[in-house]
């Protein structure tokens, strides 16, 4: 019923004259960060997360839990807090880069913020005119991957889902453009993916989203998540390899890794019995591989594994009622 009355209070945010206001106290809080260095935003982004942990807890609970289920006994309680904890302030660390960071990232300065991490297998992809499927996790400032391969001068589109408020929806869409990113609606993506695939335009996907009852189940850190069947459904009908990777934060200033963990060539699922479920398999096994090692950028207060495969009911309605229950205290 709460999560009933907060989606009613989001949706009136989202229409009429609080649209308006919602979108001015944005673009308020887009001017003022304009004006600091953006490792002073990034300090006090961290320092309001503190503040969200003691005024809603029920989010850092819910990373709390989503944590001890993904690592069992293997971290300690006081560790898994911690990365809790750090999770809260690298989504509000995030929020500050996506305000900031496609005004200072530029082919001129991007080398003062970014150090490339096994990329030139990539690289090489796209020099000799393929297109590839870039993919990621909700992990780091995952928005920089997209804004640096723009910047670089790359053909680059990234899928996206609309905002609610039409208002800022505008707003960040022409923020996300700064550099030539092009955007596509998520809804009904799939035939001007083909099209811009075709023209040798890159994709950039998230890959760690739940799909429903009706995705692909395939396992992320040992329990069965419903995964879109939409990424690896394209790689085939266009023959694109897929390229999974990262953009993870060096300490707390503005420094970054830009890397990729792995590349799915067409050649490799063209062996296998059943292609699609072992892309969609490989590439989230890659993003787990990349969360594990720095699991505190990663996005645990994220329902991944909202959704459940058809018998299992009774351990999803267990698993959601664990999740809507703090099992720590706030502090």
């Amino acid at each position: 019923m709460g999560e009933a009355v907060g989606s009613r209070g989001m949706r009136r945010w989202n229409s009429g004259i609080a649209a308006w206001v919602m979108y001015v106290l944005v673009r308020c809080a887009f001017a003022l960060m304009q004006v600091f260095p953006i490792e002073w935003n990034l300090r006090t982004a961290r320092a309001l997360a503190r503040v969200w942990r003691r005024v809603l807890p029920r989010h850092f609970h819910l990373g709390m839990n989503h944590l001890r289920a993904a690592y069992g006994e293997a971290l300690s309680e006081a560790e898994l807090r911690r990365i809790a904890q750090r999770c809260l302030e690298s989504v509000t660390m995030f929020a500050v880069e996506v305000i900031c960071l496609p005004r200072l990232i530029t082919p001129f300065t991007w080398q003062r913020y970014i150090r490339l991490v096994h990329i030139e297998e990539a690289l090489d992809l796209v020099l000799q005119g393929r297109s590839i499927i870039a993919v990621t996790g909700h992990y780091g400032s995952f928005e920089l991957m997209g804004h640096l391969w723009a910047s670089l001068g790359f053909e680059m589109a990234a899928v996206m889902r609309p905002l609610d408020n039409e208002h800022l929806n505008r707003f960040v869409k022409a923020s996300r453009a700064t550099h030539g990113l092009r955007l596509i609606d998520k809804r009904g993506a799939t035939a001007e993916a083909e099209g811009l695939l075709a023209d040798g335009v890159s994709l950039g996907f998230i890959g760690d989203q739940d799909a429903g009852s009706k995705g692909m189940f395939v396992e992320f850190f040992g329990r069965p998540a419903s995964t879109y069947k939409s990424i690896g459904l394209l790689a085939m009908a266009t023959q694109s390899p897929i390229v999974v990777g990262y953009a993870r934060r060096r300490g707390d200033d503005a420094r970054y890794d830009v890397g990729v963990q792995r590349i799915i060539h067409p050649r490799e699922w063209a062996e296998q019995k059943d292609p699609l479920r072992w892309i969609t398999q490989v590439y989230t096994s890659a993003i787990e591989e990349i969360v594990r090692e720095e699991p505190e950028q990663y996005l645990w207060i994220h329902r991944r594994w909202k959704s459940h495969p058809r018998g299992a009911s009774l351990v999803g309605k267990m698993t959601v009622a664990a999740e809507k229950t703090p099992l720590s205290p706030p502090l």
